[in-house]
């Protein structure tokens, strides 16, 4: 069956995954119409009207060596993703990670989108769920009235747990004279600020006596382990951020003769000036009186300003294994796909790449195609087949990991972690290659 002519896409929602699926239609010759409640709404986490805008880290993980995040990374660079393409762009230094200078990030993507000739941008709410085909990535901070139309559509209630942001400050306001560059992969693209056992042992009081933000009705919901506040993550134990953000493996201080620190915290550069950098892993809840007052006793921040403190907003996503299947269309509606954190995947990267399958899939309904199930081999299908397929009662967000795979009995007994990742990508990869050939670029 042909396409028929003219038929467009709605695509709701200008975050990660709505940017990746308006581009990723309009490349296979789908004209999209493109939904962006800002300016005319803001959210609580967002600052500009740019497209893909990045609320909290500007890390989208390792994009090197044989980690599940750059074997994600490969996936979908073979669907020329957008997302990626920009983060190339807009990169800083930050050893093996991809990490952007979030504004460049964002000017790159919006520039994408508004000069595609197939793209028709729309700056306003849209408050009920769309008719189809229509894609919807409209991210955790879903305007409420579109949020109500979809719990009356799809049948079901929405889960939800809270995500944080770390603080960033400005580079000239750290004292470099208690701070020294270096990575634990022996780069200097991370400023690293050491602390004593005696001065960790005062910012751990401190720190776990910090007044929070009202909590409200935090306590009834989960925190994303991955983003797990600071302060949150010190009351596990007081060793406990040791062995997390605050670790000294693979770090010697030349301030102290080479000896490793009993602390650290690194601070990732946040733009290419290198005028802002970030607190690696200190996402906080904590009022921003306290987050100046704690951090700052940190000997290389003690006079540190602060360019944003840290947030945390509620992130809402869906019970997808009763909605979605694994071509991320609806049960109840094969012409409506769901995309992005609202499907319950956690990541940048990982709501970028849903992205890309609900518009292939939407590409390939107007093209008269049986929707694509990409192979469980594969980073993107084993993460899609486990939003899909997961256990309802027990879902909870998810990022890509080797965790997902079927791994056959004897990949299993090797004895080598890096030959059994060696092979799990390699067999990702051939396969993905092989899905691109038969089913994906005859529209590309």
């Amino acid at each position: 069956m042909k396409k028929k002519p003219n038929e467009r896409v709605t695509v709701v929602g200008g975050g990660l995954a709505g940017s990746e699926a308006a581009y990723q239609l309009a490349q296979r010759d789908i004209p999209v119409d493109l939904y962006e409640m800002r300016p005319i709404t803001m959210t609580p986490a967002h600052h500009t009207e740019r497209f893909a805008e990045l609320v909290c880290s500007n890390s989208f993980g390792g994009d090197q060596g044989l980690s599940p995040a750059a074997l994600l990374k490969a996936e979908m660079r073979m669907f020329d993703s957008l997302v990626l393409k920009a983060g190339l762009e807009a990169r800083v230094d930050a050893g093996s990670a991809l990490a952007v200078d979030r504004d460049v990030f964002s000017e790159k993507v919006t520039e994408a989108i508004t000069q595609h000739p197939l793209i028709t941008v729309h700056r306003e709410v849209v408050e009920r769920v769309p008719e189809g085909p229509a894609i919807i990535a409209t991210g955790p901070l879903t305007h409420e009235s579109l949020s109500r139309s979809l719990i009356d559509t799809l049948g079901d209630n929405p889960l939800s747990f809270f995500d944080a942001a770390a603080p960033i400050l400005f580079g000239d306001t750290i004292d470099r004279d208690y701070a020294f560059l270096g990575s634990r992969e022996g780069s200097d693209d991370y400023i690293n600020c050491p602390l004593t056992k005696d001065e960790y042992d005062v910012f751990y009081e401190a720190l776990t006596a910090a007044e929070q933000h009202e909590r409200h009705d935090f306590e009834e919901v989960s925190f994303f382990e991955g983003c797990l506040p600071i302060e949150e993550l010190a009351r596990r134990g007081k060793r406990t951020p040791l062995f997390g953000p605050m670790k000294p493996m693979g770090l010697s201080n030349p301030l102290e003769g080479g000896r490793r620190p009993y602390a650290v915290v690194q601070l990732r550069r946040d733009n290419a000036a290198g005028s802002l950098w970030s607190m690696v892993g200190f996402q906080t809840n904590l009022r921003w009186g306290e987050q100046k007052r704690v951090f700052q006793l940190i000997p290389a921040l003690r006079h540190a300003e602060f360019a944003r403190y840290g947030v945390m907003h509620r992130n809402t996503y869906l019970k997808s294994p009763k909605i979605l299947e694994a071509s991320l269309n609806t049960r109840v509606r094969p012409d409506l796909w769901l995309a992005g954190q609202m499907i319950g995947v956690e990541g940048y990267v990982e709501s970028a790449a849903s992205g890309i399958l609900a518009a292939v899939n939407a590409s390939r309904q107007v093209h008269g195609e049986d929707p694509l199930v990409l192979p469980r081999e594969t980073m993107m299908g084993s993460l899609f087949y486990y939003v899909s397929h997961a256990d309802p009662e027990s879902f909870q967000p998810m990022n890509a990991t080797f965790g997902l795979f079927e791994v056959p009995e004897a990949v299993r007994e090797l004895k080598d972690k890096r030959e059994r990742r060696q092979w799990l990508k390699d067999r990702a990869l051939d396969s993905m290659q092989q899905v691109l050939r038969l089913a994906v670029r005859r529209y590309a």
